[in-house]
């Protein structure tokens, strides 16, 4: 009998910790700015460490999931697409800042060490703002611009037209000076 309760107690000591794993899963899919999924099956210490630390750069959280609890906390956050993705290895990177981080430096990760054709570090799926996106669609995003690009982009583009005005009238005031300095030396030799 006594038997019987350490068991339940554990059982329900398991459970609790497994309901808090849920929650943090769900509470990282549904803060996430921007997530990835990947299977990162065959990928070395060595490699998982520098993509840890280039992802940490970046801002962005990377940690394995378990399938089973991801699958719960999708449900739960109402990500039921993501289910299909949750079979074999499972990790996940997400920022709660920037939403193309975690495309960006794991498609640049797995560009740099040539993974994709390898079939060692895959995306599985990807989200943006709660919306689950294809595994092209994360590659896509990956190969936006950043923010602080675009920002420049922008600021690049308002700057040009300023610039282009500054040159026409600049240009006009010289030709001024050149039409002023013609007459000048017109009435000079009239005058001589």
């Amino acid at each position: 009998m006594a038997e019987k309760k350490q068991k339940a107690g554990y059982n329900a000591k398991v459970s609790d910790e497994k309901r808090q794993i849920v929650n943090g899963i769900k509470d990282d899919l549904t803060s996430a700015k921007g997530a990835v999924l990947t299977s990162y099956k065959g990928l070395t210490v060595a490699m998982d460490t520098e993509l840890r630390r280039e992802l940490r750069k970046a801002g962005v959280t990377y940690r394995v999931i378990k399938n089973t609890m991801t699958r719960i906390a999708a449900k739960e956050a109402g990500l039921d697409e993501l289910a299909e993705h949750l079979e074999g290895t499972t990790a996940l990177g997400f920022s709660k800042e920037d939403a193309i981080a975690p495309a960006k430096v794991i498609c640049g990760f797995m560009k740099k060490n040539k993974l994709e054709d390898a079939g060692i570090l895959t995306i599985k799926t990807g989200l943006v703002e709660g919306k689950v996106i294809s595994d092209k669609e994360v590659k896509a995003l990956a190969d936006l611009p950043s923010r602080e690009e675009l920002i420049a982009k922008l600021l690049g583009s308002m700057n040009a037209p300023i610039a282009n005005t500054v040159g026409v009238l600049s240009g006009v005031i010289r030709n001024a000076v050149y039409v002023l300095n013609a007459i000048r030396e017109q009435k000079e030799k009239a005058s001589a």
